[in-house]
C-alpha cells in the first residue's frame, strides 16, 4: 500500500478513538453507558442498527456468494424485514416496557435470578462464536491487504490488530458513542461499495447487455463437491450451468437456505429470534426515546440493508464476469477453488493508491461496526446480569456511578480480549465446516438462538415455564442444532436411511427453537 493509503487509514482510526473519548465524558451513570439514557433519535439508531447488521460478512462474504452462486440471498433480506416487522409488533413493546438495561432482566422477572443468569451466560457464549466469526472474516481481507496472503499466522495477527483497535474506542465511549460511530461507518461501507462496483464495471470493457448475457448463462458452484477448479481453457470442475441473476428460487427444497420457503419463512423466524433475544441487536432499539421509534428504526434498518447487500453481491457477480472472460487469468487466480478472498484480492491488485485506502476504510468500518456492538452488548449483559448482582449477593456491592462505569469499562476490555481469542478459534472452525463465509457467520448463531427462542417465546406469550425448564430448553436447543450440523446429520441419515440428507442452516434455529419452546413450556409456573 502507498503512503496515502496509510494516512487515510490512520485518520479514520484516530477519528473513531476521538469520538469514543468525546462521549466518554458524557456518561454520567451505567444507564448512560449501556442504554444512552433512552435518548437517541430513531433515524440515528436505524443507521447504527444497519451498521450492526452489515458486518464484514457482507463486505467480504457477499462478493464470495455472488461469485459462487446467484442473488437469491436478497430474498433473505426480505425475510429479515418480515422478521423485523413481527418483532416491532409483538416483541419490542414487551421488551421496551420491561425497563431493564438488558433484555435478560425480563427473563429474571419472569423465571427468577438463576434463569436470568443462565440467559446471560448463553448470550455471552453465543456472542463469543458469532462475533468471533465476523472478526475472523474481516481478518481475511486485512490479511490479504496488509500481509499479501491468508496464511494462518497472518490471519491471527490481523485478528489481534482489529480486536485491539475496536476494544479501545468501545471501552471509552459506551453505547452512545458507538451509535454515532456505527452511523458513520455504515455510510463509509455504502460509499466504498458503490465506488468499488463502478471501478470493476468500467474495467470490464463491455456493455450491460454482454454482462447480463454472461451472468444469465453463467456457472454456479455445486454444494458438497470435493474439488473445484477452472482450467486454462475455461473448463470448470465442480460447477454447473446456472442463471447467476436468479432472484427467486421457488423450489421446495430444505437443503437450500435462500429459496422462497427458506428465505421468507425460516430466515424470517431466524431474524425474529435475533432481533428479540440477542441483546447486541435489541440494545440499539432500547436506546430510542419511545417504543414506536424503536420499532420503526428496526424495520427501517432492514429495509436499508437490502440495497447495500445487493451492491456487494453485484461486486461478486462482476468479478465472476472478469475472471471467466479471461480463462487464463481465471485459472491462475485460484478463486474458482476458493473465492473467500476474491474481493480483498481485487482491492490489493487492481484498486489504485488512495482509492485503495478508502476501500480498506470501508472494510474496517464493516468489520468494526459489528464487533464493537458485540463488545458493548456483552459487557452490558455481563455487568448488569452477572457481575453487579453477584458482587451484591456477596456483600461487596459496587455502588456509585463512577465505580459502576469504571467496572463497565474494565468488562468491555475483558469482552474485547475474549472475542479476539475466540475469533482465532473460529478460523479453525470455518475450515472444518465447509460453509461459505456468509452461511458460516450466520449459522454459528443458531447454537444459542434455538434455546433463546424457546425461552423468550415462553416468557413473553405464555404463563408456563420455570427455572429448570429454562435451563433444559437451552441445553436441548444446543443439542438439536448440533445434530443438524452437516458433519453430524449427513453420516447419521446415511447410516439410518442409506442416503445423506443435510438441512440448510436457515432451518436450524426454527426447528431447534420449536423443540426448545416445547421443552420450556413443560415446566409449570413458579408460585
Amino acid at each position: 500500500m502507498g503512503i496515502i493509503d496509510w494516512i487515510l487509514i490512520a485518520v479514520f482510526l484516530v477519528t473513531l478513538i476521538s469520538i469514543g473519548l468525546f462521549f466518554s465524558r458524557k456518561n454520567k451513570n451505567i444507564e448512560d453507558y449501556f442504554a444512552a439514557g433512552r435518548s437517541m433519535p430513531g433515524w440515528l439508531v436505524a443507521l447504527a442498527a444497519t451498521g450492526t447488521s452489515i458486518s464484514a460478512g457482507t463486505f467480504v462474504g457477499s462478493p464470495e456468494l455472488g461469485f459462487n452462486t446467484n442473488i437469491t440471498f436478497i430474498m433473505s433480506c426480505v425475510g429479515a424485514v418480515i422478521g423485523g416487522i413481527f418483532v416491532a409488533w409483538l416483541a419490542l413493546p414487551k421488551l421496551y416496557n420491561a425497563n431493564t438495561i438488558t433484555i435478560y432482566g425480563l427473563i429474571g422477572d419472569r423465571f427468577g435470578e438463576t434463569a436470568k443468569r443462565s440467559s446471560s451466560v448463553m448470550f455471552l457464549l453465543g456472542q463469543l462464536f458469532t462475533s468471533g466469526s465476523r472478526l475472523f472474516i474481516a481478518a481475511i481481507a486485512v490479511s490479504v491487504i496488509c500481509f499479501g496472503g491468508i496464511d494462518f499466522q497472518f490471519i491471527v495477527w490481523s485478528i489481534v490488530i482489529l480486536g485491539i483497535i475496536s476494544t479501545i474506542y468501545t471501552m471509552c465511549g459506551g453505547i452512545k458513542g458507538l451509535i454515532y460511530i456505527d452511523a458513520l461507518q455504515i455510510l463509509l461501507v455504502v460509499g466504498t461499495g458503490i465506488v468499488a462496483l463502478l471501478i470493476i464495471f468500467f474495467s470490464l470493457d463491455m456493455g450491460w447487455s454482454e454482462i447480463i448475457d454472461k451472468l444469465r448463462n453463467g456457472m454456479v458452484k455445486l454444494p458438497q463437491q470435493e474439488t473445484y477448479s477452472m482450467a486454462a481453457d475455461g473448463t470448470m470442475t465442480g460447477w454447473a450451468k446456472g442463471n447467476k441473476l436468479m432472484l427467486v428460487d421457488p423450489s421446495f427444497d430444505f437443503t437450500r437456505p435462500y429459496n422462497l420457503i427458506g428465505a421468507l419463512f425460516a430466515y424470517a423466524i431466524f431474524k425474529f429470534t435475533q432481533f428479540s433475544t440477542d441483546h447486541e441487536f435489541v440494545q440499539r432499539q432500547l436506546t430510542c426515546k419511545s417504543v414506536k421509534k424503536a420499532g420503526s428504526s428496526l424495520v427501517a434498518s432492514q429495509l436499508m440493508a437490502i440495497p447495500i447487500v445487493f451492491v456487494f453481491l453485484a461486486i461478486g457477480l462482476l468479478l465472476y464476469v472478469k475472471y471467466t472472460s479471461d480463462p487464463a487469468l481465471g485459472a491462475s487466480s485460484g478463486f474458482f477453488t476458493n473465492a473467500s478472498d476474491v474481493f480483498p484480492q481485487y482491492i490489493t491488485n487492481y484498486i489504485p493508491t488512495g482509492v485503495r485506502g478508502l476501500m480498506i476504510i470501508g472494510l474496517l468500518a464493516a468489520a468494526l461496526s459489528s464487533f464493537n456492538s458485540a463488545i458493548n452488548a456483552m459487557a452490558s449483559s455481563f455487568v448488569t446480569d452477572l457481575y453487579l448482582p453477584i458482587k451484591k449477593q456477596r456483600g461487596a456491592e459496587v455502588s456509585g456511578d463512577s465505580d459502576q462505569i469504571s467496572s463497565s469499562k474494565k468488562m468491555s476490555a475483558l469482552m474485547g480480549a475474549c472475542l479476539t481469542a475466540f475469533a482465532i478459534l473460529t478460523a479453525v472452525m470455518h475450515k472444518a465446516s465447509g460453509l461459505n463465509l456468509v452461511d458460516f457467520a450466520t449459522g454459528v448463531m443458531c447454537f444459542t438462538y434455538a434455546g433463546m427462542f424457546g425461552v423468550f417465546v415462553t416468557a413473553l406469550y405464555t404463563k408456563r415455564g420455570n427455572t429448570k425448564s429454562v435451563i433444559a430448553a437451552f441445553i436441548v436447543g444446543l443439542i438439536v442444532v448440533l445434530l443438524m450440523q452437516p458433519y453430524v446429520m449427513g453420516p447419521l441419515t446415511e447410516s439410518l436411511f442409506g442416503k445423506q440428507f443435510v438441512l440448510a442452516w436457515s432451518w436450524w434455529a426454527p426447528i431447534g427453537g420449536l423443540i426448545s419452546t416445547a421443552v420450556c413450556m413443560l415446566g409449570k409456573k413458579n408460585n
